[in-house]
């Protein structure tokens, strides 16, 4: 597909316009993608070393929640991070538009992802004895499967379309990674028509799969009203984790993609929660309240030194 483009790079404005705070936020940042890759390898690890865990089909979700919380923050706050030495911030056109392909990837798989956890939240709460029948190990595969195959096909729509923009001049993003409202403001083109898709393709789904999860989760509130308050406090602290990252993502999606092109001018602060923030909370979401969890990762780390001790 040839692009009309004569840009041949493109240069970020960052976060900041100051040398000194950008010197604070390398440090900070810094210890955030370190605290991000490590808390999350650390559930995938727990998880996989737990049979116990690794069987039951919240975990089995959780562990590709960890990977692509990983995924997401590899792609964004490394760059952002580098940028903050560099007074001129530069990506390539070629960089940027796989930068833009891989966040839309993998938070695409995310929202389904995040959607199968509430199905399986719903099925275990309102359907307990019929729960190892449905959620069997074949469901949670295929819907691994169209997790990842639905993210592709989101990206790969995004990316088809930002490639047909023509980019001729302006080059300069008022942001700290390339996304799709920051590059049609650049376009040499009337935009509205794009406006429209980004609206239809990330928007729209933003919302109602939001909506989706929010009903479920109504439908399980109802559901526990006749249960005793022993039961209702047992079902909702194993759904109190799963709404709160659903809320942390969800929320920011809708702020950035579900609005006119020049309605929110704090575009690049909302993504931050969704690419920085979010994948460094998810590990404490669900391990902070979650006995087993700390148990498996206090047994994991006993293995782990009785092997060094041996060595």
């Amino acid at each position: 597909m040839k692009n009309q483009s004569c840009v041949t790079d493109f240069i970020f404005l960052g976060l900041l316009q100051n040398s000194k705070v950008e010197k604070i936020l390398f440090i900070v940042f810094s210890l955030v993608y370190l605290a991000t890759i490590g808390g999350n390898m650390i559930i995938v690890m727990t998880i996989i070393y737990s049979p116990t865990l690794l069987a039951s089909p919240m975990y089995f979700f959780l562990t590709f929640l960890s990977l692509l919380d990983a995924c997401i923050s590899s792609t964004v706050t490394p760059k952002m991070i580098l940028d903050f030495f560099y007074e001129r911030k530069t990506i390539s056109f070629e960089c940027c538009m796989a930068q833009l392909f891989a966040v839309h990837f993998f938070t695409g798989v995310e929202v389904i992802v995040l959607s199968a956890m509430a199905y399986d939240r719903y099925v275990a709460i309102c359907k307990p004895l019929h729960y190892s029948s449905i959620m069997n190990r074949n469901l949670c595969r295929n819907l691994v499967v169209v997790a990842w195959a639905g993210g592709f096909l989101h990206s790969v729509i995004q990316i088809i379309f930002t490639l047909q923009l023509p980019f001729c001049g302006p080059n300069v993003i008022d942001h700290y990674m390339c996304d799709l409202f920051p590059l049609l403001k650049l376009a040499c083109t009337d935009t509205h028509i794009f406006v429209i898709l980004v609206f239809a393709n990330s928007g729209s789904i933003c919302i109602i799969i939001f909506s989706l999860l929010l009903a479920s989760y109504s439908v399980i509130l109802l559901y526990l009203r006749a249960h005793s308050s022993e039961g209702k406090f047992k079902a909702l602290s194993t759904c109190g984790s799963h709404i709160t990252v659903v809320v942390l993502f969800f929320v920011p999606c809708i702020l950035t993609y579900a609005r006119p092109i020049s309605a929110f001018s704090f575009e690049k602060n909302a993504v931050i929660f969704t690419t920085v923030l979010t994948p460094l909370l998810n590990p404490m979401v669900y391990t902070f309240r979650n006995k087993e969890m700390k148990n498996s990762i206090r047994k994991m780390w006993k293995k782990l030194i009785v092997i060094s001790d041996k060595y």
